[in-house]
């Protein structure tokens, strides 16, 4: 079976210097084929990605949020710093925003193991965890995790 997607040339990088910056883009050639209602993504070394299986789909600003926090906490826990307010002090945030972060540590950790391997659940982003604050509890954790469409 053809693939759907199929790459139609090697991947071009290009720069572009607009004022003292430089912007990097990359075009990757591609012919993108219908059929029926399935799609078939094909990375740029000819692999296909198998139809029905879900790819890990790391979230950049929960990855950096998830990071940020566990190195507040350690902060904490070394005694560097006294609160979450003279870290926000430091980094020029908000005391509330690192507040919120640092709620991030008291995930269960096969929560954060599905973050960190990109396979958390589509509606689980960093906003969702802004709006939504999780009980301390894992077990109960765990409930509403399992209440996500994966």
């Amino acid at each position: 079976m053809k693939p759907k997607v199929q790459a139609m040339g090697a991947p071009i990088a290009r720069e572009h210097r607009d004022g003292g910056q430089v912007k990097l883009s990359t075009l990757i050639p591609l012919r993108i084929r219908r059929r029926g209602v399935s799609k078939v993504v094909v990375r740029p070394d000819g692999q296909a990605q198998a139809p029905g299986k879900v790819a890990a789909q790391h979230d950049q600003p929960l990855l950096v949020a998830l990071t940020r926090a566990f190195y507040w906490q350690q902060l904490l826990d070394d005694g560097m710093v006294a609160s979450g307010s003279e870290i926000a002090q430091r980094e020029g945030l908000h005391h509330s925003t690192v507040n919120e972060l640092l709620r991030l540590t008291l995930l269960e950790p096969a929560i954060i193991q599905a973050i960190l391997a990109g396979q958390q659940p589509k509606c689980m982003s960093l906003l969702w965890f802004q709006r939504n604050p999780l009980p301390t509890d894992w077990v109960a954790q765990r409930e509403v995790v399992a209440g996500f469409d994966v």
